[in-house]
């Protein structure tokens, strides 16, 4: 079980969106708040990004930039330009007569009623800087994609969104892999600290099962109480609390994705009965689930 891969197609509510950006300075582009998380790539030359606080970050090629709340933000040449409004998946950008830039600006479609830990203890501003000789995975999808965007050759369309769905795990494994620090808390450490990361490959793997913390202890090698704290300081909240968690984040992926009987959703997620299922799904999305899922699938 991989954990992160699974957190991010949990996470997913629908195709990412995105559009080629070439410009010539001039150039200022607003980005208004998106309901997902909005990320920029600059492909060729260079650009300032000017985040909603603090000062404008400059940016090269083969840098990546994901705002995982998609908060308002701008992108522009210079931080002095003046800024227009911008949808980079619907229009063109203005042109001036300067240095070009070439970017690829859009959005992931991501739950924003539940975020996991894994977006919501994240800063507003992820910055991945081309750092030559780290993260060759994600360089190299930035270095396709630029490619495949500036040639426009045939096929484009179908690389295009595919290396654009990798990205978002590529960006995410590379920030954790510059945080990473062994006596940190947060998801760096989760990811990397083998007893925690072995928990939540159970957890995944097994959402129905009734885990207990001595359980979860017990199989990954530690006593009880040197398990609990570990995960706690690692995850941000208790092996239980995070059970559950993920439990109704398993529902409601097989409620968007399946079609499968309420009763068959709570037996795989460890209820036994449905409506003690639906009770606890409510509580936590304000519906019953069968609510739920007429409103996510288009009639």
């Amino acid at each position: 079980m991989d954990v992160l891969a699974d957190v991010v197609s949990a996470m997913k509510t629908g195709p990412a969106t995105s559009g080629r950006t070439d410009v010539r300075g001039p150039w200022g582009l607003r980005m208004v708040h998106s309901f997902g998380a909005t990320f920029h790539l600059v492909l060729q030359g260079t650009a300032w990004l000017l985040p909603p606080e603090g000062d404008p970050i400059p940016l090269g090629p083969g840098d990546a930039v994901l705002m995982p709340r998609g908060v308002e933000h701008a992108i522009a040449d210079h931080p002095d330009s003046p800024l227009v409004d911008f949808d980079p998946s619907v229009e063109e950008p203005p042109q001036g007569q300067g240095a070009r830039s070439l970017l690829l600006c859009g959005t992931y479609r991501l739950d924003r009623e539940r975020p996991h830990p894994v977006l919501s203890r994240l800063p507003d501003v992820v910055v991945v800087p081309a750092n030559p000789g780290r993260h060759r995975s994600l360089h190299t999808a930035i270095s396709i994609l630029g490619e495949e965007l500036d040639a426009q050759r045939p096929g484009a369309a179908a690389v295009v969104p595919a290396l654009v769905d990798a990205l978002l795990v590529l960006i995410l494994r590379a920030w954790f892999e510059n945080n990473d620090c062994p006596a940190d808390r947060g998801w760096a450490r989760a990811l990397t600290d083998p007893a925690v990361v072995q928990s939540l490959e159970l957890i995944h793997e097994r959402p129905g099962a009734a885990w207990t913390v001595a359980d979860l202890a017990s199989d990954v090698g530690l006593s009880r109480a040197a398990f609990a704290r570990r995960f706690t300081e690692a995850v941000g909240e208790p092996p239980l609390t995070y059970l559950s968690r993920w439990r109704m984040t398993t529902a409601a992926r097989l409620l968007r994705d399946c079609d499968r009987p309420l009763a068959t959703v709570a037996k795989e997620i460890g209820y036994t009965s449905e409506f003690a299922f639906a009770k606890a799904f409510k509580r936590d999305f304000g519906v019953p689930p069968g609510t739920y899922r007429k409103q996510v699938i288009p009639a």
